[in-house]
């Protein structure tokens, strides 16, 4: 299955409409999206707008594949299941959200090789055929903080 979410503060008509629209094209039905506010509502795939936490939990554990906004937490839920994700930020330019403070939180998951970055729905159409690629991203980040971390916080505090 492939996970959608676009968390639930904001709409994202774009991301919706386009995964609805590569399912109809690619004939899947294996897709289910939480669309939250979005204006949009797909007609291919099978979506709900809100979960509650159980059941999204229970949507990230069964997906094989999860295409999300660049919420921190979803992003983070999905890498603790060692789950693939592409990640598609709201842009300010799109009205999709205040600032482009979403492609700078992808782009430091990215640069760490944690997950797929798409800013567009062909990149994400193309990410999706060959989703090989992302499937081979995928992997599993701890509960606890890095070691490197600790000791990063520790003399940062120390110091005042």
């Amino acid at each position: 299955m492939i996970y959608v979410t676009v968390g639930t503060q904001l709409p994202f008509d774009r991301m919706v409409r386009a995964m609805d629209s590569w399912a109809a094209r690619r004939g899947r039905y294996d897709v289910f999206a939480q669309i939250g506010r979005s204006s949009y509502e797909p007609s291919t795939i099978e979506w709900v707008r809100f979960l509650t936490p159980e059941d999204n939990a229970r949507c990230l554990d069964r997906a094989d594949l999860i295409v999300s906004h660049a919420g921190t937490g979803t992003i983070i839920d999905a890498l603790q299941r060692c789950k693939p994700i592409i990640v598609f930020p709201r842009r300010m330019e799109f009205g999709e959200h205040r600032t482009d403070h979403q492609m700078a939180t992808a782009r430091r998951f990215e640069q760490r090789g944690l997950v797929c970055v798409v800013e567009n729905e062909t990149v994400l159409e193309t990410l999706l055929e060959g989703s090989e690629k992302v499937m081979a991203v995928a992997t599993a980040i701890s509960d606890y903080a890095s070691e490197e971390l600790i000791r990063f916080l520790t003399s940062h505090l120390a110091a005042d």
